[in-house]
């Protein structure tokens, strides 16, 4: 039950209560410094009964990683839907990527350091689904039935947007504004330089060869 005075949480809906919290307590120590324990107190509830919605630590974890898909789609679809050529929405997903890995650390962290076993959580692939479809869709349609191409492809776009997110990232704990939108056009750019130049992104060694 929660203690008197608590307002956060309101029964019936502590499921949802224990993964806001959870992100909160992310936000503010990082995933090594959040527990069910801490959640619990947090909310004014027994330390037994995230237990009735949770199984462990990185079961919540995984909520919280489903949750964080679910607002990094919500962020991409708008912008991604004004275009329909291929290589526009790839340049829009890059700088999506960026502003979202800006605007939401403590969530972005989650999708990407938290180590979780995804064949024990296959709610997170689930919830990721939508965003890989969106983006394989567009590498295969620039591949042209080159499916080497298309794997190289996949690999050189994740690694540029999600480099540029990083290096941003790692320039301080809040970069501004104008310095969000730098890195995201950055990798927008980018991102169209390998679209152009694609032809030479497969390996020799894969040359010819056709899953």
């Amino acid at each position: 039950m929660p203690r008197p005075g608590n307002k956060r949480y309101h029964h019936g809906d502590l499921r949802a209560a224990l993964i806001e919290t959870a992100a909160e307590l992310i936000a503010e120590r990082g995933m090594r410094g959040f527990s069910l324990a801490e959640a619990s107190r947090r909310l004014g509830v027994a330390v037994s009964a995230p237990y009735a919605h949770f199984e462990d630590r990185d079961d919540l974890l995984a909520a919280v990683a489903v949750r964080a898909f679910e607002l990094f789609y919500a962020a991409l679809v708008p912008a991604i839907d004004e275009f329909s050529e291929p290589a526009d929405r790839l340049a829009v997903m890059a700088r999506g990527y960026v502003r979202f890995a800006a605007g939401n650390r403590p969530m972005f962290e989650v999708l990407y350091e938290s180590g979780l076993d995804k064949s024990r959580h296959p709610e997170i692939e689930a919830a990721e689904r939508p965003l890989d479809e969106a983006f394989q869709g567009c590498v295969r349609a620039l591949a042209d039935g080159d499916d080497a191409m298309a794997d190289e492809m996949a690999i050189t776009f994740e690694a540029t947007a999600r480099g540029h997110a990083m290096l941003l990232l790692d320039g301080g704990p809040s970069p501004d504004e104008q310095a969000v939108e730098l890195a995201a056009e950055r990798a927008a750019r980018a991102t169209r330089a390998l679209v152009e130049s694609r032809s030479l992104l497969v390996l020799p060694s894969r040359r010819g060869v056709q899953k």
